[in-house]
């Protein structure tokens, strides 16, 4: 049994019970359970009660009372002032910039990037804002070191050089080295920053709880307070989150729920470049794709994606080049395949950067509709540069590197290939056809094998690009490779 004044809460899902179980009946996960315990009763309305009472930021009284529908669509017609972070591939994902009185949480493995990427965007929004960057891992001497070593590694530092003193385009920074969350709020309520940036919110903590920091209870509820204050002073809060083993943000599910966007920074730590996401975004799109590259200077703004993710050396057997669409920006990519005999009953399938099924599937399409015997033989694809592609417009791309592994043949240098396969072996058109077949044009490609029957206007017709059209997976590999793979 608990003690009083105290009880068991689930470290996965916020359960509460007053009594230990080794399973949590919410959420069915063993071992979970922790004894916290119970805030106070009358300390805990403080802040809501405080934040109920000041103005809105229209001045039309306290945010709680009702307004006429007249008057809202007043407010809400004023044109959205968003802040830029100082990083067009941050802007782009957020949706513009960052909006007054949002929360953003960003998410991202151990040593991906992510208080780097803060710590430059914060420099550079410092030039036209006040911006509050309150460290809650490092001290204010670690946080130092860290701006002197990107300044002091080059030029290209770009927003994120190091504030010397002095230095005017950093006037409006300011670092806190806090952890207490009563502190950071009584830091808010005095600065009135028009950015905030905490890092992280794992590592802040509430006194009057009794749980330690990192804690279901302490997230949810630091959390919360930070998001009335910010939503009272249109403060833009950015806050940092841990992930889990599984690559999932760590804390209760509430905290997604709670901010306005979450990102991911994701990436291998052992590459130079880095993704960044949104798996919500109540101000913008959450297709958008936004691409760094990490040097000794900091983080870099990748200007042109595609050759991040094209060999340099040309065509080679088994590989092929798509266009993919992330959200509005299209992105050359080459995919690799190995085909080779098996020497076990069954044939391994293995692929890095596209669904295992989908290969699955496409192997099907080849072996019933163009007869080659892939089942007694192991695949192996993967696309260039660790880019994620999920889009089925990959299906023709990744059938052509199959088959070009399969007869040992090479595609002709300069050749895309557009189209989504269908169980019959029909070539489907792909959405944005245009979009991608500029940005092949940009990048000096002049052939294009695309479904057959594609809506094409009169933009493609001027790129100079030779568009091959085929109605089946058949015509299409005939055309781009030159011969014909089943034979």
């Amino acid at each position: 049994m608990a003690r009083p004044g105290s009880s068991f809460v689930c470290q996965a899902c916020g359960a509460r019970t007053r009594q230990f179980f080794g399973r949590c009946s919410g959420c069915g996960g063993w071992n979970t359970l922790v004894e916290q315990s119970e805030p106070s009763g009358d300390t805990r309305r403080r802040r809501p009660v405080a934040a109920a009472a000041a103005p809105g930021p229209d001045g039309a009284g306290s945010p709680g009372r009702p307004r006429r529908s007249e008057a809202i669509q007043a407010v809400g017609d004023r044109p959205l002032q968003r802040l830029a972070s100082g990083y067009g591939e941050l802007d782009r994902v957020l949706g513009g910039g960052l909006v007054p009185g949002s929360l953003v949480l960003l998410g991202g493995d151990p040593g991906i990037g992510k208080s780097t990427l803060l710590l430059q965007s914060a420099r550079a929004m410092a030039a036209r804002a006040v911006v509050l960057y309150v460290s809650a891992e490092e001290s204010a001497q670690q946080v130092k070191l860290r701006w002197r070593r990107l300044a002091e590694d080059g030029p290209e530092a770009g927003p994120g050089a190091v504030p010397e003193a002095g230095d005017g385009e950093s006037e409006g920074l300011r670092l806190l080295a806090e952890t207490d969350l009563e502190l950071v709020l009584q830091e808010l309520e005095t600065l009135r920053p028009e950015v905030a940036i905490i890092d992280s919110i794992q590592a802040l903590h509430d006194a009057e709880l009794g749980s330690a920091p990192g804690s279901v209870s302490q997230v949810r509820e630091c959390a919360a307070a930070l998001q009335r204050i910010a939503k009272r002073q249109h403060t833009a809060l950015v806050l940092v989150g841990h992930v889990t083993k599984e690559g999932m943000l760590a804390g209760p599910k509430v905290l997604e729920h709670l901010v306005d966007a979450v990102l991911t920074f994701e990436g291998d730590r052992f590459a130079s470049h880095r993704l960044l996401r949104a798996a919500k975004n109540r101000f913008g799109a959450t297709h958008e794709l936004g691409v760094f590259e990490m040097r000794g200077a900091g983080l870099v703004e990748v200007s042109n994606p595609s050759e991040l993710f094209l060999a340099g050396d040309g065509p080679s057997p088994g590989t092929a080049t798509i266009v993919a669409c992330e959200g509005t920006r299209p992105l050359l990519v080459e995919i690799q395949a190995l085909v080779s005999p098996t020497s076990y009953a069954s044939p391994r399938r293995t692929a890095t950067g596209i669904g295992t099924n989908r290969l699955h599937q496409i192997l099907a399409v080849l072996e019933k509709h163009m007869g080659l015997p892939l089942s007694r033989f192991d695949c192996y694809l993967a696309v260039a540069g660790g880019l994620e592609v999920e889009e089925p417009a990959a299906d023709l791309g990744v059938a052509a590197a199959v088959v070009a592994s399969y007869r040992d043949l090479t595609l002709p240098a300069g050749t895309v290939l557009l189209g989504e396969l269908g169980l019959g072996g029909q070539l489907r058109p792909v959405g944005q056809l245009e979009l991608r077949l500029q940005e092949a044009a940009r990048l000096g490609f002049a052939r294009a094998v695309v479904p057959r029957g594609s809506a094409l206007g009169p933009v493609a017709a001027g790129l100079g690009l030779q568009l091959l059209e085929a109605a089946t997976v058949a015509e299409a590999l005939v055309a781009g490779l030159g011969v014909n793979p089943a034979e």
